[in-house]
């Protein structure tokens, strides 16, 4: 009965702001409506084993933007994707710095809620090390609505952007089926040995990374249906908001300080970055600052073709920085878990609650 209402209540915000067509939508507004909840005092819960499904199927849908032509695409901006690589290593240590040095956080909080992107496997990965996912998931919530109605609202603005339509991904044909039933066994097998070789983040990370391997060798074309992928997203959602149980008020408003400071930071980073690649690579502008945007793939695609750019370069340049995010942070995680065992705060929960 809780985890139907804690879902229940996921749903109410997740599709709210999904049918909206807000990126990310499903993901935000469950956690806005979970997170409301358990700050009202509603016992919200999602078991361990339902958690770590949705994971693999996370993992699963993220590894499916990678394509051959992505692949190609990185082979032919390689001065510009290395400094998308140093400029996204510049705003995590920068974002982590300030969040220490101005707020206090700890390393491994900080470190997971500057990362430029990839937010369901940084919330992830901080569920699996007891992180405060609170702070994370809404220093990275804030960013993504801020990317995601900001840009392409300033870009209307600019009379640049019109409206997007989603493509449609076609019928459900046998052979699809049949890739999909391919592309589940391999995912689970993929997850179940990262998350048996203790890699943090392991049921996420090993399923993205074989379906990132099938489809960017063009073996497996299928992707998850939209609804399952967004259900997941509503799934995750309700995980993290049910981790706002007993949170003060003071509290959650300096995580929100937090928030808009880290996000500054990590602007005026990635704005330096920006503007060498415009002026010594002589891109177009538009195509740079969608591509460096961190936010959801999907979304900038869709922003990218609306604006008739470039979508290799600039899917090109988002499937290097979510995955370059993926690879790393488990790593760099893990070592500044080692560096420094810090006492888990008395008022954290553990990461999920049968």
């Amino acid at each position: 009965m809780r985890l139907a209402e804690t879902l229940a209540i996921g749903a109410v915000g997740g599709l709210t702001l999904g049918l909206l067509g807000m990126p990310a939508g499903y993901l935000s507004g469950s956690i806005l409506t979970v997170s409301a909840a358990a700050l009202s005092g509603r016992p919200m819960r999602i078991p361990t084993p339902f958690a770590r499904t949705i994971f693999v199927l996370l993992g699963l849908s993220l590894g499916a933007v990678v394509t051959p032509e992505t692949l190609t695409g990185m082979a032919r901006y390689p001065l510009s994707i290395a400094a998308l690589i140093v400029g996204m290593t510049a705003v995590s240590i920068g974002g982590t710095a300030y969040l220490r040095a101005v707020h206090g956080w700890g390393t491994i909080d900080a470190y997971l809620a500057s990362a430029p992107g990839a937010m369901s496997q940084t919330l992830v990965l901080g569920a699996e090390l007891n992180a405060d996912l609170r702070a994370i998931a809404i220093v990275q919530s804030t960013r993504v609505v801020i990317i995601a109605i900001g840009l392409p609202t300033g870009l209307a603005l600019a009379g640049l952007a019109g409206p997007a339509i989603r493509p449609d991904p076609g019928p459900l044909t046998l052979q699809v089926i049949d890739e999909l039933a391919i592309l589940a066994a391999a995912g689970i097998a993929g997850a179940w040995l990262a998350h048996r070789l203790r890699l943090p983040g392991g049921l996420l990370f090993g399923a993205m990374i074989t379906s990132a391997v099938l489809h960017g060798s063009g073996l497996i074309h299928a992707v998850l249906p939209w609804w399952i992928t967004n259900a997941a997203g509503l799934a995750l959602g309700a995980i993290i908001g049910a981790r706002f149980t007993n949170t003060p008020l003071r509290l959650l408003m300096d995580y929100l300080g937090a928030a808009f400071g880290s996000f500054a930071v990590a602007v005026a980073i990635a704005s330096v970055f920006a503007a060498g690649v415009v002026s010594m690579l002589s891109m177009r502008a538009g195509e740079v600052l969608i591509a460096y945007a961190p936010g959801s793939v999907d979304a900038m695609m869709l922003l990218a073709l609306a604006l008739h750019l470039d979508p290799v370069y600039v899917g090109a340049h988002h499937v290097v920085r979510i995955f370059l995010i993926s690879l790393t942070a488990p790593l760099v995680a893990r070592r500044i878990a080692r560096k420094k065992k810090a006492p888990v705060a008395s008022d954290r929960k553990p990461p999920f609650q049968d």
